[in-house]
């Protein structure tokens, strides 16, 4: 059996309806996982769920706002009663603001904050206190190669993925001895659903972000899979409280 089967296993994505959270959620189905979509848009949810069983992989869809503690309650308690175990959490549900500093709202503030970080703490939370029962079980945070280098326009996204990376790091030195890794993946600007109309609008930050990247391109969804795969899988059992960074080298410059 190869270390990266993952069948038997049961997997929730958030924000897995688009972009690298749907990347990572065929990903996962395509190695056996069970995987759970779990996204704020109950209809875009249930539809990225049909695309996987469309594609002959198990999955389903559950509604949650990952900034609502009492919906991430729902979430688990639901899955857990359905499926009875949790074996790998995806933390990919985020929010961003493009505009500078001096103009950012506390309300827009807010909303990065309590998506992109109190969100992820939620989930890891909640679902870690069943790992650390079971004493086994994987997170993988979705971060952002801006936990490390800085994009202009951006102050609350920044600091909301230094955060999620660090708080990676804090999980990981804590639930170590109970066998559960807590990795990041750290990707790279990146052309999703998400942001396509933002770089059709502003095509001169696409040239700008993409003259950074040492290898000529602006990521895709899909570059993401492997390491998702990988940090989900056995073959990870011994890597805990990293950020893999996926960007094409940008942050080397």
């Amino acid at each position: 059996m190869s270390m990266f089967d993952l069948s038997g296993k049961t997997a929730i994505v958030t924000g897995g309806n688009s972009g690298i959270g749907f990347a990572i959620a065929e990903g996962l189905a395509s190695q056996g996982a069970h995987v759970v979509i779990a996204n704020r848009r109950a209809p875009q949810g249930a539809a990225a769920a049909q695309r996987l069983v469309a594609q002959g992989f198990s999955a389903e869809a559950i509604q949650v706002d990952v900034s609502v503690e009492a919906s991430v309650d729902n979430l688990v308690t639901t899955v857990l009663h359905k499926r009875g175990q949790i074996d790998i959490l995806v933390n990919s549900a985020a929010a961003i603001v493009r505009k500078p500093a001096e103009d950012v709202t506390a309300e827009e503030w807010d909303l990065v904050m309590d998506n992109n970080l109190k969100g992820t703490f939620l989930c890891c939370r909640n679902v870690g206190r069943h790992m650390i029962e079971r004493r086994r079980g994987k997170i993988i945070n979705i971060s952002s190669n801006v936990s490390q280098v800085v994009q202009m326009n951006r102050s609350a996204y920044c600091v909301s993925k230094a955060a999620v990376s660090h708080l990676t790091r804090a999980l990981a030195a804590e639930w170590a001895t109970y066998k559960v890794n807590v990795n990041a993946i750290g990707p790279g600007p990146t052309i999703t659903e998400f942001n396509t109309v933002y770089f059709e609008e502003h095509p001169e930050d696409r040239k700008r972000l993409t003259d950074a990247i040492p290898m000529g391109r602006m990521g895709a969804p899909a570059d993401c899979i492997g390491a998702a795969v990988f940090l989900a899988s056995d073959a990870s059992d011994f890597v805990t409280g990293q950020t893999l960074l996926v960007d094409g080298g940008t942050t080397l410059l």
